[in-house]
């Protein structure tokens, strides 16, 4: 696993009326600080990404639906340089990912429905100076295909 990331197997816990899912809470040992929360939605076969944060660190839950979420160090020094790592997260696996800064990362959805994101960062969003750096889906800097791996 690339240096740094880590992810959290999340407990549902369901009962007649629904079901109640902690992803995050101050007292986990992954826990830095709070930032903001937001929720972002990703539609079927379209590719959200590349992109890194200098300062921030992200963390993702899928709440519905299915992702690949990728992620790619491009970390100079990093033990784990050029290293890929891909998480399906959502409806069948329910965890928490933790990204840290400057890891580029990015997801796609699966299957026919769009998957809702919700990020917990640990700084809030700066729209005059964002700390947010794009690369395209298809950049020749990172070697990952996007493309379902069928077989």
């Amino acid at each position: 696993m690339i240096d740094g990331v880590k992810i959290k197997k999340l407990r549902v816990i369901p009962d007649e009326r629904g079901f109640l899912m902690e992803m995050l809470r101050s007292d986990d040992e992954n826990f830095e600080k709070f930032g903001q929360v937001y929720v972002t939605a990703g539609y079927p076969g379209v590719v959200k990404g590349w992109h890194y944060h200098r300062k921030q660190t992200d963390y993702f839950t899928v709440v519905k639906g299915m992702a690949k979420v990728v992620l790619y160090d491009g970390r100079e020094g990093s033990p784990t340089h050029g290293e890929i790592n891909e998480f399906f997260m959502g409806d069948m696996n329910q965890i928490l990912l933790k990204i840290p800064p400057l890891v580029m990362h990015g997801f796609k959805a699966l299957g026919t429905e769009p998957a809702y994101v919700i990020n917990c960062p640990t700084e809030v969003y700066n729209y005059e100076q964002p700390d947010e750096y794009r690369l395209p889906y298809d950049t020749i800097e990172i070697p990952y295909d996007w493309g379902i791996k069928m077989g």
